[in-house]
């Protein structure tokens, strides 16, 4: 509050103890205490009447118009609607009814079309699951005699 830090009031506290004595400090703390709840109290009635006379002149209604003018989605969607005069009307709501119709059909169709995709998983999860048929033994041939090396001396 007055820019003073701990080893300020350190040496204030020091200083205090040595030429008040330690008899009367308490004594003081408290006259301190008294003054400084006094001080706080005059502040808030000051406060109070502050925002009674702002609520008697009608600063709070002005306030209330300048945040919603620091809101433009607010603000301005709804002074734009009053400015046009558009409000909604049968054709708006006969456009709302048409999208919620569209909407519903197209949620239907993405739903037959999870429904026939999860049920192609499924089949074909099931077919893989199925155990594969054993194999039929194959005969085995005989193996091909292989024709006798010929001697290399007789050429």
């Amino acid at each position: 509050m007055f820019g003073l830090g701990w080893s300020e009031m350190v040496l204030v506290a020091i200083v205090a103890l040595i030429v008040i004595g330690p008899k009367d400090l308490p004594g003081m703390f408290r006259t301190m205490g008294e003054f400084t709840g006094k001080a706080r109290g005059m502040a808030r009635e000051f406060s109070r009447a502050m925002e009674s006379a702002a609520d008697e002149s009608g600063v709070k209604d002005i306030s209330k118009t300048l945040k919603a003018a620091a809101n433009p989605q607010k603000f301005g969607v709804d002074k734009i609607r009053e400015a046009t005069g558009m409000t909604v009307g049968p054709a708006t709501r006969e456009l709302t009814e048409e999208r919620m119709k569209a909407k519903a059909q197209a949620s239907e169709a993405m739903a037959k079309a999870a429904t026939a995709r999860k049920e192609r998983e499924a089949a074909a999860a099931a077919e893989a699951a199925k155990p594969a048929e054993a194999p039929k033994p194959v005969a085995k041939k005989p193996a091909a005699k292989k024709a006798a090396a010929k001697p290399k001396g007789d050429a």
